[in-house]
């Protein structure tokens, strides 16, 4: 093993070996290279010992530098970090799930971005006009909408909460480098030789005890040089200079405010080192007030931090005067520190284990693959190429998908739109919870992963209440409520005006399945279907309405239609076991779902068409696949019924599509969307949803195609998924990613009825290259768990387990069982 030390004026951005400044890697670098100083590591030929024997994980041969690309993610929900993994020096960068800028918090007069109550009469002229000109309009379309929408001020963004410092007295060269992320265990580790000294670190964030842990020893026993523990908010332009002080001899207090004013919050991070000496000493003459940690003599060391800030979502209430402001987080974050550190490392390092295997476990995949221990992740990812793929790394992504939402959805609020992992002030979209965020939890289910809790507490919490205001103000509709297409953890429930508004945020509506919700999302809709006056077909549909992200304002669009079509099944299906007993509101439902158009329509081209006026364009590879909700993650098109669905009048004709020719013009529609690098993005959520609906097209060939050609197009070496090539990170495709291989593998679609039997296809879009598997634990509707295998590109074995309901099991495009399972019921398909 060698090392070789190297003047000059350039830096390697993946062989950097980190310096003992006290400041992020996004500002070493440049001082680094100033001085001439680069250190040079020699490549491990294989992974490092303790890396996972299953090959579930992630690791390099040098620390990361560029940190959406490079660092490595842990979390627990509440609090994440992004790790380079720096030997003398790791600079943790750090998240409070809650932290954000803007909301009342920065403006007092902030209102969801809603209109004032005095306008609602003029609002709902004003509304009443835009309906009457889309109508009237020879295109069912009008230019804008701009007179009922209000602006985006103080909308605020997720923010970084700055950087921990950990720094190792130690200045000999390094040797024997390995970093990894351990996907079995949820931990990262580093290891790296300095002399005759061998050094491990190791990173975790615990759900039990919502803190974050970093372990340092040396595996020779030979006694730690000195290690100091510091604060620092440098690189995160814009968040304003912090108070450090010494709550104890052993813990730093770090209290902030993301703006000024603003919210509060607060980190607290106490070291243990059990052999030595651990004080915390005040940096004389600094202004505002800072600290520092340092262990002596010590064998091993630990610290651990928790944070918090006055952010409280139940607050987000008309008696909370939606102020969201909870109390100051310090005597919480006190009682959460004091308990973190009543136990031993070890203990601390198996109760995380335990737990978070317990969370997983319960759903397993093999894809046949073959673990590669001699190549590291990046160059595993360097060398993969579209259609031809490396079931490894793609049975790899599945397991980070899982891991990514694990670790970012169990706290207080649902994963956002980077999961819970941000180093900006501002970031990109303000890395919120739009129109993106059904796609974070599309696999949640289906892989048996119970992580939706924070979800719904935060569409109650956050949607409901200021969302009943809009409904009121802005659709002037007194009953349910409403949010758009931009939602931030403030409640912002309004038509967000800024740039082309229109295509961004008039989507109202998000039909939620959980049965305490459901019924007044579907009262708001129940107002809000009006009767087709350009059409003048009898049929109900939304106007005005985009379909998302698209530019045209218009009429009865699919995505609207299908999915308030599927919401007013929901509440069929579900009345009796929610045991409502309002059948005035039913009856409603069922007579508007008879009268609404239901979003299906096959336009001139053969498409599916996005809009109830055949505008579509064979050329338009919009990244949406917006009117093909109801193929995937929907059921509308997935399972369309002929008798439910179809009777329409199409150029004054009578018609009823068979489900054939509705498929068929899904198909094309898709067809002609492209790959996903169209000229308005090229990002790796649109790729995966492209490749899951290929999958519920049971094209193995398209789905395979697209699926690859999302992990070479658009996974950077950390394995994170970019939007485009400058290097924005949306979780999305991460998450969305395990979603797109359960569909090629499972599919249970929903259906409009729940006497009608479930239909659960067994292997539909099977690429050649997983010719051999095995699918443990996946749940799928009706309560059912279900057990499969395959091999050489049969079905091998499939068990079914438990609830009672009617089913139907495909394979091979036959029926191969049909039955009824009961409560603790199982059946054995074998015959194949």
């Amino acid at each position: 093993m060698e090392v070789f030390q190297v003047l000059g004026k350039s830096l390697s951005a993946h062989l950097l070996q980190v310096s003992t400044t006290l400041l992020p890697y996004s500002i070493q670098g440049p001082l680094l290279s100033a001085l001439g100083i680069v250190t040079y590591v020699s490549l491990i030929p294989s992974a490092p010992p303790s890396f996972p024997s299953s090959g579930n994980g992630l690791w390099y041969t040098a620390p990361g530098t560029i940190w959406v690309q490079e660092f490595l993610p842990i979390g627990n929900g509440y609090l994440g970090a992004m790790l380079p993994g720096g030997t003398n020096q790791e600079a943790t960068q750090l998240n409070i799930e809650s932290l954000w800028s803007g909301g009342p918090f920065q403006d007092p007069s902030y209102n969801g971005g809603n209109h004032l109550p005095f306008k609602q009469s003029q609002i709902a002229v004003k509304m009443q006009n835009i309906r009457e000109a889309i109508f009237s309009s020879p295109t069912g379309t009008i230019d804008n909408i701009d007179e009922i929408m209000t602006p985006g001020d103080t909308y605020g963004s997720y923010a970084s909460a700055g950087y921990l410092i950990a720094t190792l007295d130690s200045t000999s060269s390094v040797s024997k480098y390995a970093r990894w992320l351990d996907l079995d265990e949820a931990v990262s580790r580093t290891t790296w030789s300095d002399g005759s000294t061998t050094f491990l670190r190791e990173s975790f964030c615990s759900h039990p005890l919502q803190a974050c842990v970093q372990y340092l020893n040396s595996t020779t026993s030979h006694v730690l040089p000195s290690v100091t523990y510091a604060y620092t908010v440098a690189g995160v332009d814009g968040l304003p200079a912090p108070n450090v002080t010494c709550l104890d001899d052993r813990t730093l207090s770090i209290r902030n405010y993301v703006s000024i004013p603003g919210m509060l919050y607060e980190i607290l991070a106490q070291a243990q080192a059990p052999s030595g000496l651990v004080s915390c000493s005040a940096v004389s003459g600094a202004s505002p007030p800072n600290a520092t940690l340092t262990v002596l003599g010590a064998s091993e060391t630990w610290i651990s931090w928790v944070g918090g800030t006055n952010y409280d979502m139940a607050a987000g209430n008309a008696a909370a005067d939606y102020s969201f402001q909870g109390p100051d987080p310090h005597n919480n974050l006190v009682a959460l520190l004091s308990s973190t550190n009543r136990t031993s490392y070890a203990e601390m390092l198996n109760g995380h284990i335990k737990d978070y295997t317990s969370l997983v476990s319960p759903f397993s995949l093999s894809l046949g693959q073959t673990p590669d221990f001699n190549t590291p992740t990046d160059q595993i990812l360097a060398r993969y190429r579209t259609s031809v793929g490396d079931t490894y790394l793609e049975w790899l992504l599945f397991n980070y998908g899982r891991y990514l939402l694990a670790s970012s959805a169990r706290g207080a609020l649902p994963a956002n739109l980077q999961g819970l992992w941000a180093d900006g002030y501002s970031n990109p979209w303000g890395a919120d919870s739009n129109i993106n965020i059904q796609m974070n939890y599309w696999a949640a289910e289906m892989s048996n992963l119970d992580v939706t809790q924070s979800l719904f507490d935060y569409i109650e919490n956050t949607w409901g209440p200021r969302g009943a205001y809009t409904a009121q103000v802005l659709y002037n509709i007194s009953e349910g409520f409403v949010t758009h297409g931009e939602m931030n953890i403030f409640g912002h429930t309004g038509m967000k005006l800024g740039g082309n508004s229109a295509q961004w945020a008039n989507y109202p509506g998000w039909p939620l399945v959980k049965l305490n919700f459901v019924q007044a999302v579907a009262s708001f809709h129940l107002e809000k279907l009006i009767e087709d006056l350009h059409f003048n077909d009898s049929t109900l549909v939304t106007a005005p309405c985009n379909s998302p992200e698209q530019v045209p304002i218009t009429l009865g669009c699919a995505h609207a239609q299908q999915l308030i079509w599927q919401l007013f099944n929901i509440i069929e299906n579900g009345f009796e076991a929610a045991g409502d007993t309002d059948t005035a509101f039913l009856d409603a439902v069922i007579s508007k779902r008879q009268q609404m158009d239901k979003g299906l329509r096959i336009g001139r081209w053969g498409q599916l068409q996005e809009w109830k006026v055949d505008m579509d364009m064979p050329d338009d590879t919009h990244r949406h696949l917006s009117h093909l909700i109801g193929l995937y993650p929907g059921y509308a098109i997935a399972s369309y019924s002929p008798e439910l669905q179809g009777g329409l009048i199409v150029n004054g004709t009578f018609t009823r599509y068979t489900k054939e020719e509705i498929l068929n013009a899904a198909e094309t529609s898709l067809f002609h969307r492209g790959i996903g690098r169209g000229p308005d993005a090229d990002a790796g959520w649109e790729k995966v949803w492209r490749a899951a609906a290929w999958a519920q097209l049971a094209n193995e060939t398209e789905f395979y195609k697209e699926l690859t050609h999302t992990i070479e197009r658009n996974f950077a070496p950390n394995l994170f998924s970019m939007y485009t090539s400058d290097g924005i990170f949306q979780i999305d495709a991460n998450l969305g990613y395990p979603a797109a291989v359960l569909n090629a593998l499972l599919q249970a679609p929903d259906i409009a009825n729940i006497n009608v039997p479930l239909q659960v296809t067994l292997l539909p879009a099977l690429p050649l290259t997983w010719s051999t598997g095995e699918m443990k634990g996946a749940r799928i509707r009706g309560g059912i768990t279900l057990d499969f295998a395959w091999n050489d590109g049969r079905l091998t074995t499939s068990n079914l387990y438990r609830r009672e309901r009617d089913v139907i099991v495909k394979y091979g495009g036959r029926v191969v069982a049909q039955f009824r399972s009961n409560g603790g019921y199982s059946q054995t398909v074998s015959s194949f």
